[in-house]
């Protein structure tokens, strides 16, 4: 057992002493005394039923069943003796005998056949008939209802663990049976194919189809274990193998944030891996067409195309776009080899266009740029204020706990345009227009000032600014905030007093909050409202916690893939970091900030740009007003594109380099919680596919340097000696502990999980409030782009969708919809289900209708995952002021229907 923190109590099990969390059951006891129980109604993820009486033991002389038993203090048990053996075994052959042969065939991994198998209970005491039949409809869910034994475990992993409610037991008596809450096929229920009740299963009735099948994380072969490369949430998973493929991904059940719980894209969505259209063999443009060549031509023209840009334009001719998919590890060398051998800060990442914005604005308030508290902190919060995030379908499995903390009692307040996930469970749903953050949150501010909520004695002590807000609020009474925002002054007041007179209020933002002209203005003025409460560095509330949308985020900016900042986040621009490194490079550092992604593309569009490295980004589906990137990409001489499959970028570039995926690379990644996690290859890259990692190596040597750091191991050591707030963390340590948090300047001490309990990282050692005032989108409609169009993710898909569409989730969500209000369909004739053509000021995409209310009058909403929908034709330049991240969540546009037709299943018209 793990070390326990809380009161503990002591029985006795079987002669042996043992001690379990106070209220543990008899259950729990037993197993920590190394012995284990049939348990066939059990999941410890899971409230006790105590239905199937298999686990029967007896505690100081009566026969219980364990699960549902408390322990007592001091307690007695018994388990080993004949007569609790043959109640048990009775209990199982009870259950067995209903059920048809094939429940226990030979080979059947399932968990009745492995407590079958212990009992010397053979096949032939299955004795049912079958015949009631299955459900093949859903891509990754079989159900064999002749297997079912209506333990309801399916039903309480829905509920209790991912919230979504998808399921049922019908029938009564022996007939009883699950089902799909909605009635009808599974593939048109409300399940969000988490695969928790396939995982909680202990018959296999619900499995996964294929080589998974019976695969569960509770008992499972041996398997790799490595960290989710979907979004920023850092689930652990146990990748099952067979012959170099992967059969199975599984939830670890000691994962530190996913605790056994999985989501439809880590879980399922590995099926890319073996695509057809993966790329094996590096292409080079000839003649206009991309031809197949060797990895020595390759890497040989990347590096004379390299050295010619130089000698053209100098240094700063060259950028390279690192990227949150690749390892903490890669984006460490792909910075390095930027500063050392081309010798320029021309290096960026993808959270440029997502999370700079918090980078920046927690910074300024805070001194670190990443969340303040664990989510383990997050989670035990009595008011959780979410705002500008869809959890339930970007992070599920955050999305998931924190539904679960608000079922529990929690008070939840969210804020967001769109009546969507977590929105339909809060105690108060704000609505603001999109573009009025700041807005809102000195509304919120202001109430909290204005009835005396705010902790007076934190803000004359670890605090500053408190004068300039204050004079600031005075002009953000809760009217004037609702004739801005939309949002009713009443609901404004009621959210804030729940924040306000909350023991231990947090709060957690997601893109909504970032992606703005006045992004960072967003961020810091929502961070107001944490220090206003005393609820950052303290125990009086758990602080801000921004959810990174990709899985590597935060690592990529933490290693120094960007152009003003080294590993750690010191200023190129300060002459202490830059001797630092230069102390580890053993070459001079460029002392002027690189471009940023945009500027990137602007220099190649005015010709200075003359070498441009995309590393694992679809820039042309995912970058803003993509027209222009396609344009900067075909106008610079030289672009160098790694990736997957040949992506829209990939088809612009000169040289295209396959390569590896998270489940084929060895590294770290950062959560959002800035933990760091080991990444660990479950399979082999396909045909001649390389690693970032080693594709960087192999372009320093053709151009003449040895970067050092030969393997990922190496590197982060590097890392640490360069940034000594990484100085702590190796690859040994991560293997050890599992995952370990920065700051973590020591390797003898533990990582700082909860920040600023001493002091703020600030120059002054003090919170820094903000005063900005609010200042109006980028864009506005119009008589002729009368609608606002904000961008988003769902639940089946993540980015551009090159990893998700190419398996069983296009069949889950297999079209890019435009959402729009029934008033607005009306008013535009559009028909629900028709195809739509969107138009704004920069560009058209052509989408299909779908039709409800969770979109608000004069609002659309669409995703990003259908590149050939064109959706970021439509997105703008503007871009926040501080850290030029895009304005993905404010377009104008206009909306026309057509006449229905055919489409296919990427949602183009045939």
């Amino acid at each position: 057992m793990g070390r326990m923190t809380g009161p503990e109590t002591v029985v006795e099990v079987d002669g042996t002493v043992v001690a379990v969390p106070e209220g543990a059951s008899l259950l729990a006891a037993v197993r920590a005394a190394g012995i284990e129980l049939p348990s066939l109604c059990s999941d410890d993820r899971l409230s006790p039923a105590g239905s199937c009486r298999t686990c029967l033991v007896r505690a100081d002389g009566r026969v219980a069943a364990a699960c549902v038993t408390p322990a007592a203090p001091g307690a007695r048990v018994e388990t080993a003796t004949d007569d609790l053996r043959r109640l048990r075994r009775d209990a199982v052959e009870v259950i067995v005998s209903a059920l048809p042969s094939r429940a226990l065939a030979t080979g059947n991994p399932s968990e009745l056949a492995r407590v079958c198998r212990s009992l010397d209970i053979g096949p032939e005491a299955a004795r049912g008939a079958g015949g009631r039949g299955g459900d093949d409809s859903h891509p990754y869910v079989h159900l064999d209802r002749d297997l079912c034994i209506a333990c309801g475990r399916c039903v309480r992993m829905c509920a209790e663990v991912q919230g979504t409610f998808a399921l049922t037991l019908v029938g009564r008596g022996a007939d009883t049976q699950v089902a799909p809450g909605t009635g009808g096929p599974w593939a048109e229920s409300d399940c969000v194919a988490c695969g928790g009740c396939v995982d909680t299963c202990p018959t296999g009735a619900i499995a996964e189809p294929g080589p998974g099948r019976g695969l569960t994380s509770a008992h499972r072969p041996s398997a790799t274990r490595t960290t989710c490369g979907y979004c920023g949430v850092g689930c652990a998973l146990d990748v099952v193998t067979r012959d170099g493929e992967v059969t199975a991904v599984l939830p670890a059940r000691d994962g530190p944030v996913n605790q056994g719980h999985a989501c439809v894209k880590g879980r399922f969505a590995h099926g890319y891996l073996t695509s057809p259209e993966r790329l094996t063999r590096p292409l080079l443009r000839r003649d206009g067409r991309l031809e197949p060549a060797s990895w020595d031509q390759a890497i040989g023209e990347v590096a004379r195309g390299l050295r010619a840009a130089v000698a053209a334009g100098g240094p700063d001719a060259v950028a390279a776009i690192s990227s949150a998919r690749a390892t903490n590890e890669e984006n460490y060398l792909v910075q390095k080899f930027m500063r050392v051998v081309v010798g320029t800060n021309n290096v960026d990442n993808c959270s440029r266009l997502c999370h700079s914005p918090s980078a920046a604005g927690l910074t300024a308030s805070f001194g670190l740029s990443g969340g303040t508290d664990t989510f383990d902190d997050v989670e035990r919060s009595d008011c959780l204020l979410v705002v500008g995030a869809n959890p339930v379908e970007a992070h599920p499995v955050v999305g998931a706990r924190l539904l679960r903390r608000a079922l529990r009692g929690a008070r939840l307040v969210v804020a967001d345009p769109r009546a969507v996930g977590l929105a339909r469970h809060a105690d108060v749903h704000l609505r603001p227009r999109p573009g009025t953050n700041v807005a809102l949150f000195h509304g919120l501010a202001h109430v909290l000032l204005a009835e005396d909520l705010a902790d007076e004695e934190f803000l004359r002590e670890r605090a500053t600014g408190l004068p300039e807000l204050a004079a600031l609020l005075d002009d953000y009474p809760p009217d004037r905030v609702a004739d801005i925002t939309g949002v009713p002054a009443t609901d404004l007041v009621a959210a804030a007093r729940l924040y306000g007179r909350a023991r231990r209020p947090a709060l957690v933002y997601g893109l909504g909050v970032t992606e703005h002209l006045h992004g960072t203005d967003g961020v810091r003025s929502l961070a107001n409202l944490a220090i206003l409460r005393g609820a950052v560095g303290t125990d009086r509330g758990h602080g801000v916690m921004p959810l990174r949308g990709q899985n590597n985020v935060q690592g990529a900016s933490d290693m120094g893939a960007l152009p003003d900042v080294l590993p750690g986040y010191g200023r190129v621009t300060d002459p202490a970091v830059r001797s630092r490194a230069e102390a580890v490079w053993g070459v001079p550092v460029p002392e002027r900030p690189g471009l940023r992604i945009p500027g990137m593309f602007a220099a190649a569009r005015a010709g200075e740009l003359r070498a441009l490295w995309v590393i694992g980004e679809d820039v042309c589906a995912t970058d803003p007003d993509a027209n222009q990137v396609t344009r900067a990409l075909d106008t610079c001489p030289l672009v160098v594109c790694d990736e997957l499959f040949l992506s829209e970028t990939a088809r612009h570039a000169d040289i295209v380099l396959p390569a590896a995926s998270w489940l084929e690379k060895d590294g770290t990644f950062v959560n959002f919680d800035r933990r760091f996690q080991r990444v660990r290859p479950a399979v082999p890259p396909p045909g001649g596919a390389r690693a970032d990692f080693a594709i960087v190596h192999a372009v320093a040597s053709a151009m003449g340097t040895d970067l050092g750091c030969p393997t990922p191991a190496g590197a982060l050591a590097e890392c640490g000696r360069v940034a000594p707030v990484f100085a702590g963390l190796t690859h040994g340590r991560l293997d050890r502990e599992g995952a370990v948090p920065w700051p973590c300047p020591d390797p003898g001490r533990p990582g700082e999980a909860k920040l600023y309990e001493e002091r703020f990282a600030t120059a002054d050692g003090r919170a820094h409030l903000a005063a900005p005032p609010y200042l109006p989108p980028g864009e506005q409609p119009d008589d002729d782009y009368p609608l606002l169009l904000v961008t988003g993710r769902r639940w089946a898909h993540y980015n551009s969708g090159s990893m998700t569409r190419r398996g069983g989730n296009l069949t889950l969500d297999p079209v890019d919809f435009l959402d729009l209000h029934p008033g607005d369909a009306l008013r535009y004739a559009v028909d629900d289900g028709a195809p739509v053509t969107v138009e704004s000021r920069h560009g058209r995409a052509r989408l299909i209708a779908r039709i409800s209310e969770q979109t608000a009058p004069g609002q659309v909403f669409c995703a990003i995952h259908f590149p050939g929908s064109g959706v970021n034709r439509l997105t703008s330049h503007h871009a926040d002021t501080v850290t030029s991240c895009p304005e993905y969540k404010v377009t104008a546009v206009r909306v026309s229907g057509q006449p229905r037709r055919g489409t296919t299943a990427t949602g183009q018209w045939e």
